[in-house]
C-alpha cells in the first residue's frame, strides 16, 4: 500500500503563480496573454518529483521498535528504546498504525486502552528508612487491573504496617517495558528494587509475593534474594497465596479453603446470586481458569479442584490456560460442566490480576478464547466473563497480610502493626478517632475535620459519626444485600445541629456504628433518599483518649 506525496510541488507551483500575477493579470497558458514560455514554465512545476512514501514500511519500522523492548532482559539502551517505540507510534498515520505487526508486535500494543495508568502508584520512591516489605509481581500492561489487584495489595500491606516501607517490583521486564514506552510510568525490576534497598540502608527486608503458588516465578525470586542477601541484615521470604504445595491432589491446607470461600463469594456475589446453593439450583457453574504450570507445583490446581469438593461446592470447576495439569484443559473442563448438566457458565480467572490472560485468553472474541470455545459447544445457554481478578478481594488482601506477618515475626523483626481492637483491648471511656471511608460522597461533615467519638464499655465500642446532611437515611453495618433481607437491623439517624466557620447552622444526621476492629476496613452499607442502597468500606483509627 502506498501513498504518492508531493514534495514541495505545491510550494513552487504557488511561487510561479506569484510571479506571473506580479507581470500579467492571467497564468492560464490556454489563455490569450500567456506566452509559449510562461506555458513550459507553469507545464514544468506541475512535474515536480514525487517521493513514495510505503505505509507498510513505516508500519514495519515501529513494529520492529516493539520487538526490540518485548523481551525479559534490561539493557543501558532500554529506557531510550522504550522512547523511541513511543515516538514511532506516535508519528504513524491511523492507517499505518492498523498495519503494525512483528513477531510481537501489534495495534494493540499501544492502542488498547486499559484504564488510566496516572491513577497507579509504582511505589519507586527512596527515603525507604531501615523496614521495607517489598511486594513482588509477575505484572500487568492492563492499568485498572494493576491499580485494582496490584496496587489493592500493596495498599492493603501498607495499611497494615504503617510504620514500614511498601515498595513495588516485577518480575517480567517485558511489562515493565510496555508500561514505561506506552504510559511513561516507570516500575522497578527485582534487580533494581533490591539495588535501591540497598542504598537506601535497608536492613530489615520482607519479600512478599504476589504469586499464585511455589511456582517457577517463585523459584526465580527466591534466586535473585539469595544472590543479594548479604546486602542486609534480615531478609525474609514471605509465602504466596496458596501457600505449600503438598504431595499430591488430596493434600490442601487453611490458605486453600480461605481463598476458595474467598472466590465464590466474590463471583456468587457478582453473579446476583444469595449464595452458591442458590446459583446451583439456577443450573449455574462457575469456572475458574488459572495460567497452568509444567512446574511440579501444578498440582495445586487440583488441589484447588478438591478444596472445592471438600466444601460441598459442585458447581465450581477449576481449568488452566496452558492445560496443565490435563485435567485443567479447557475442553476437559467443557466437558465436565456439560455432564454436569449445568446450562449457564461463568468464567472467572482463577488469577491474582485480571490482565490479558482474562481479557484475551478467557473473555476475548477470538475462536480459541474459552468464552468462545464454550459457546461454540452449543451445550449451554448463556456464557458469561467476569473479569476480576483475585487482589482485590478483601479477605484475599487479608492472606497476604497474614503471611507478611508471619514472615515478619520469622525475621524477628520487633514493630507495631495496626492492631484488632480485640488485641489492643482499649479501656472504657471516650475516644477522638479518625473516620475514613472509600467515597468522596459518604464522610463526615467538614467542621468534624474527619474525626468521630468512639465510646468504648464492656468491651462493645460505638462510634459517633456527623455526616454532611440528611440525604443519608440509613446505616447497616455489612454488605447492602444482607441490609435489604427481612429482618435486618438498620441504623437510625438522630438529627443534630452543626455550626459552620461562616456562622451559618445546618441539621444534619448523624450515627451510632458499633464497630469490631480499629485500624481495618470493614463494611457499612448506607441507603440515601433515592432508596438505592450502596456498599462501602470504612475504617476507624489511631484512638486518642478524651
Amino acid at each position: 500500500m502506498k501513498k504518492r506525496v508531493l514534495k514541495m510541488a505545491t510550494v513552487l507551483m504557488t511561487a510561479a503563480m506569484v510571479t506571473g500575477c506580479a507581470n500579467q493579470p492571467n497564468v492560464n497558458p490556454d489563455e490569450p496573454g500567456v506566452s509559449d514560455a510562461n506555458a513550459s514554465e507553469a507545464s514544468d512545476v506541475t512535474e515536480a518529483p514525487v517521493e513514495e512514501v510505503d505505509d507498510q514500511a513505516a508500519a514495519d519500522a515501529v513494529a520492529a521498535l516493539i520487538d526490540a523492548i518485548y523481551v525479559q532482559t534490561r539493557t543501558d539502551e532500554t529506557d531510550a528504546q522504550c522512547l523511541a517505540a513511543k515516538e514511532g507510534w506516535d508519528a504513524l498515520t491511523d492507517a499505518q498504525k492498523e498495519l503494525v505487526e512483528g513477531e510481537f508486535a501489534d495495534p494493540d500494543y499501544f492502542g488498547r486502552d486499559t484504564g488510566d495508568a496516572s491513577r497507579d502508584d509504582a511505589g519507586n520512591a527512596d527515603e525507604i528508612g531501615e523496614n521495607e516489605i517489598l511486594v513482588v509481581s509477575f505484572g500487568t500492561s492492563f492499568n485498572d487491573s494493576r491499580v485494582e489487584d496490584i496496587n489493592g495489595i500493596e495498599k492493603a500491606i501498607a495499611d497494615a504496617y504503617p510504620d514500614w516501607s511498601v515498595r513495588r517490583a516485577f518480575t517480567a521486564q517485558i511489562i515493565i517495558n510496555h508500561v514505561q514506552a506506552r504510559d511513561g510510568e516507570v516500575i522497578d525490576n527485582m534487580d533494581q528494587a533490591l539495588a535501591r534497598a540497598k542504598a537506601n540502608g535497608v536492613k530489615n527486608l520482607i519479600i512478599q509475593p504476589t504469586h499464585l503458588m511455589h511456582g517457577a516465578e517463585y523459584d526465580e525470586l527466591k534466586d535473585a534474594v539469595e544472590a543479594c542477601s548479604g546486602d542486609f541484615e534480615k531478609v525474609v521470604i514471605a509465602e504466596p497465596l496458596l501457600g505449600e504445595v503438598g504431595k499430591d491432589a488430596t493434600e490442601i491446607n487453611s490458605d486453600k479453603e480461605a481463598v476458595a470461600k474467598a472466590v465464590v463469594a466474590a463471583a456468587v456475589k457478582e453473579a446476583g446470586f444469595e449464595d452458591i446453593a442458590a446459583a446451583e439450583a439456577d443450573g449455574c457453574a462457575f469456572v475458574f481458569m488459572g495460567h497452568g504450570t509444567s512446574h511440579t507445583a501444578k498440582v495445586t490446581y487440583s488441589q484447588m479442584q478438591t478444596q472445592f469438593d471438600q466444601l460441598g461446592i459442585k458447581n465450581v470447576f477449576v481449568g488452566t490456560v496452558e492445560g496443565e495439569p490435563e485435567e485443567t484443559a479447557c475442553d476437559v473442563i467443557i466437558d465436565k460442566v456439560k455432564e454436569a448438566g449445568y446450562k449457564k457458565v461463568i468464567l472467572r480467572p482463577l488469577m491474582v490480576v485480571a490482565g490479558d490472560h482474562a481479557n484475551n485468553d478467557m473473555a476475548g472474541d477470538e475462536e480459541d478464547s474459552w468464552k468462545s470455545m464454550f459457546e461454540a459447544s452449543g451445550a449451554f445457554d448463556s456464557v458469561d466473563c467476569q473479569i476480576s481478578g483475585l487482589g482485590r478481594i478483601d479477605d484475599i488482601q487479608a492472606i497476604y497480610i497474614a503471611h507478611t506477618a508471619a514472615a515478619i515475626d520469622g525475621a524477628g523483626v520487633t514493630v507495631e502493626k495496626t492492631e484488632n481492637a480485640a488485641v489492643s483491648e482499649l479501656k472504657d471511656g471516650t475516644y477522638s478517632v479518625d473516620f475514613k471511608t472509600d467515597s468522596s460522597m459518604f464522610k463526615v461533615n467538614e467542621v468534624c475535620e474527619g474525626k468521630g467519638t468512639l465510646t468504648v464499655k464492656d468491651g462493645k465500642m460505638t462510634v459517633h459519626i456527623v455526616l454532611g446532611s440528611k440525604n443519608i437515611v440509613n446505616l447497616y453495618p455489612g454488605l447492602a444485600e444482607d441490609a435489604q433481607k427481612d429482618g435486618a437491623s438498620l441504623l437510625e439517624p438522630v438529627v443534630e445541629t452543626v455550626k459552620y466557620s461562616d456562622g451559618t447552622t445546618e441539621d444534619v444526621n448523624a450515627f451510632d456504628v458499633p464497630v469490631t476492629v480499629i485500624g481495618e476496613d470493614f463494611d457499612l452499607a448506607l441507603i440515601g433518599t433515592k432508596g438505592v442502597w450502596y456498599d462501602h468500606k470504612v475504617s476507624v483509627s489511631d484512638p486518642v483518649a478524651e
